[in-house]
């Protein structure tokens, strides 16, 4: 499992035009899944994800977590985490969990995390062509992979 992790003061996403899921201050997560991916494994990126202190305190040192801030968390499944391109000129994506598989990881991590955050957790929609809209908070971006 692959996670970019961006801290935003706000995204969204759209499908065709139309918002879909949409945040204020939080994390902008990219989501990939591989074939052995399994439940211990989301269970232990939604807890890391939910505790990781990168908001910043009042001296301005990253010592606060996404429920001190209200954050919320807008959840994108990108399986192009898995793309690689080591040989050739076009990804190849042999490592990417297959639709079936992945859609269940996906809604499974989104569960977990709508159990662990206090504030919103919104998505994009699994599988579809979607346009993502966000502006970095520092920047701070982190690639978390289990």
């Amino acid at each position: 499992m692959r996670v970019v992790l961006q801290r935003v003061t706000r995204a969204e996403v759209r499908i065709e035009g139309a918002v879909v899921g949409a945040i204020g201050r939080g994390f902008l997560l990219l989501v990939g899944f591989t074939d052995g991916d399994d439940e211990s494994d989301s269970a232990w990126m939604a807890g890391k994800i939910v505790s990781l202190r990168v908001f910043p305190d009042d001296d301005g040192r990253m010592n606060r977590d996404l429920d001190d801030v209200d954050g919320g968390v807008l959840v994108v499944s990108q399986f192009t985490l898995y793309g690689d391109v080591r040989k050739g000129r076009r990804p190849s994506f042999v490592h990417a969990a297959a639709p079936d598989r992945a859609r269940a990881a996906y809604d499974r991590f989104v569960q977990q995390l709508r159990d662990r955050v206090n504030g919103a957790v919104e998505t994009g929609r699994f599988g579809a062509s979607m346009e993502v809209d966000l502006v970095n908070d520092g920047p701070v971006t982190l690639v978390l992979e289990r």
